[in-house]
C-alpha cells in the first residue's frame, strides 16, 4: 500500500521568524499523524531555522525548487548538496517555475536526476493549462511531462519519485478539479505513463498526489480516490488549522 503524504508549499510567504511561528502552531497537530508523511517547504531563507524544529520529528521539510549542477557560477542560483544540508524532499517543475522560470520538460530532467543522486526525494510536479485542458489535451500534456521528465531514469529510481498532479488551471484559483476527474488523469494518464517508462508494478507503487486549490472543505473528497496518494497544498498550508485537517484526512 502506497504510504499517503501531504506536502505544504508555503511558496514566497513567511519570514524565518514567521515560519518558525507557524511550525510551532503546526507541531503539536501534526506530530500525531504517523500513518502520514508530512511535510513542510518554506523559502531558502526559512529552511535553517525551520530544519532545527524540525530534527527530533517525524515532520519532513522540503525545498521549493534547487539547480541541477553541482556547483558553479549561477548567481541566485542553490545546488542540491545545499539542499540536502537541510532538507529530505524538492519540489521540481512546479507550474510557476515553468511559467515565471522558463523551466522546461528537460531542466525538470536534470533536476530529478540531481536529486535523486543527491539522495533527495523529488516531488515533481506535473499539469495542463485551462487552454490545453478546454482543447482536451490534458493526457497528452501530463505523458509529455512523464516521458520527458523522466527520461533515462532507471527503474530502480522510480520508487524514490514522487508524482504531484497539479491542473494549472486550478492553482490559486479556487477552480479545484473534481476528484473523480483528477484520479481519471492519474489513473488513465500519468500511472500508464509511468509505466510505459517502468513496467506496471513501479508504476502502482509511485505515489502520485493531487495539488490545486486543496482545502479543509475539499481534500477528504480527493483522498477517497484509489490513485490519489495525498496532496501538494498550497494556501492552505499556510493556515494551521487548515493544513491539520487536510493531513488527517489523508490516513488511510
Amino acid at each position: 500500500m502506497r504510504r499517503p503524504l501531504v506536502a505544504g508549499n508555503w511558496k514566497m510567504n513567511k519570514t524565518a521568524a514567521q515560519a518558525v511561528a507557524l511550525v510551532n502552531e503546526l507541531m503539536p497537530g501534526l506530530k500525531g499523524i504517523s500513518d502520514v508523511e508530512r511535510v513542510v517547504c518554506p523559502p531558502f531563507t526559512s529552511l535553517p531555522s525551520v530544519h532545527d524544529l524540525l530534527k527530533n520529528t517525524e515532520i519532513g521539510l522540503g525545498a521549493q525548487n534547487m539547480h541541477f549542477k553541482a556547483s558553479g557560477a549561477y548567481t541566485g542560483e542553490v545546488s542540491p548538496e545545499m539542499v540536502k544540508e537541510f532538507c529530505q524532499y524538492v519540489i521540481l517543475g512546479h507550474s510557476e517555475r515553468r511559467q515565471y522560470f522558463a523551466e522546461t520538460d528537460a531542466t525538470v530532467n536534470e533536476k530529478v536526476k540531481a536529486a535523486l543522486a543527491m539522495g533527495l526525494t523529488p516531488i515533481v510536479c506535473v499539469g495542463e493549462t485551462e487552454k490545453e485542458y478546454d482543447a482536451g489535451e490534458t493526457k497528452a500534456v501530463v505523458t509529455r511531462q512523464i516521458l520527458a521528465g523522466f527520461a533515462g531514469i532507471a527503474a530502480a529510481d522510480a520508487e524514490k519519485i514522487v508524482v504531484a498532479y497539479e491542473p494549472i488551471w486550478a492553482i490559486g484559483t479556487g477552480k479545484a478539479a473534481t476528484a473523480e476527474g483528477a484520479n481519471a488523469v492519474l489513473k488513465d494518464s500519468i500511472r500508464p505513463a509511468m509505466s510505459q517508462l517502468w513496467g506496471e508494478a513501479a508504476a502502482q507503487s509511485i505515489r502520485i498526489l493531487y495539488g490545486g486549490s486543496v482545502s479543509a472543505a475539499n481534500a477528504a473528497e480527493y483522498f477517497k480516490q484509489p490513485d490519489i496518494d495525498g496532496a501538494l497544498v498550497g494556501g492552505a498550508s499556510l493556515k494551521p488549522a487548515d493544513f491539520v485537517t487536510i493531513v488527517t484526512a489523508a490516513k488511510k
